[in-house]
């Protein structure tokens, strides 16, 4: 056992799903904090395990809350990271690893979670992100993975080539259960690039989705599917104010449906990012 958490409970768990929730990476459109906002939502959980926030997170980067009232400090919320335990509509059992993404110690904690897995009888991890690519808001939202086996690579989709990238604590997570024969997979949302720096509903559904297709989970869409449909119906009334984005929308959907990459450089899509922000604020 680490010395990095506290195991608060240890109930009885048939071979649980581990899914990896912590926060502070990359999630373009909110999608994975929202897809596990929507399945955390109307589940019972309770917390298992809960790790030792002051060894892993720097607090002048993630500072605690101070509560006032009335001048007095009545006390301080800090950061936490924890494992909770529930299940999906299907009754199978689920591990929720939630938090702040820790900023020290990454290759002990990911052996922490190791050692956590073993002890729940985990199987296999899923880790959700988002970011953002030269995709159409008009497809459907698009799933590639990286994972620690060619079958499931294959099996998802992925970004073929070499890839050098910075990594998040996932990755770490990930590394470390593959070297301890647990499959680790993380399923990522391709979130158009003029889109992502705001809630992007059909990203967070297709998360929720892939969960189902890849790691057998069912949970509850809460209203992921209907707010999907509202952000479409606002780009689709945003982009049809400038012939520039109807070219670039144009051409994005041409790449989309025969998978070939489009010579001619595309609009990056900056104009139209500060105009969404501004009609998304106008309807507030």
């Amino acid at each position: 056992m680490s010395e990095l958490y506290e195991l608060l409970e240890s109930p009885e768990l048939d071979s649980p799903t581990l899914l990896l929730g912590l926060d502070g990476w990359i999630d373009a459109g909110l999608a994975a904090t929202n897809a596990f906002g929507t399945v955390l939502e109307d589940l019972e959980t309770i917390t298992v395990a809960r790790f030792d926030a002051d060894a892993l997170i720097d607090h002048r980067s993630r500072r605690p809350t101070m509560h006032l009232l009335d001048g007095i400090n009545t006390g301080l919320t800090w950061p936490k990271i924890e494992l909770q335990a529930g299940f999906d509509s299907d009754g199978a059992s689920v591990l929720f690893l939630v938090g702040a993404e820790p900023d020290h110690r990454w290759m002990a904690f990911s052996e922490a979670i190791v050692d956590l897995a073993h002890q729940f009888g985990t199987e296999a991890v899923f880790g959700l992100g988002a970011y953002p690519a030269p995709v159409p808001h008009t497809r459907p939202t698009q799933l590639v993975t990286t994972a620690t086996d060619a079958e499931m690579a294959q099996r998802v989709g992925s970004v073929t080539g070499r890839i050098d990238v910075p990594a998040g604590i996932n990755a770490s997570i990930q590394l470390s259960c593959a070297a301890a024969g647990i499959q680790a997979t993380a399923l990522w949302a391709q979130i158009p690039h003029y889109a992502a720096g705001m809630p992007y509903p059909g990203g967070a559904l297709a998360l929720v989705e892939g969960l189902r297709a890849f790691a057998g989970l069912n949970f509850n869409l809460g209203s992921l599917v209907e707010d999907a449909r509202t952000t479409r119906v606002r780009l689709d009334e945003l982009v049809a104010n400038s012939e520039e984005h109807i070219e670039m929308v144009r051409q994005l959907e041409a790449q989309a449906d025969t998978e070939v990459a489009i010579e001619d450089p595309l609009p990056m899509g900056d104009d139209l990012m500060a105009e969404l922000e501004q009609f998304l604020r106008d309807q507030d």
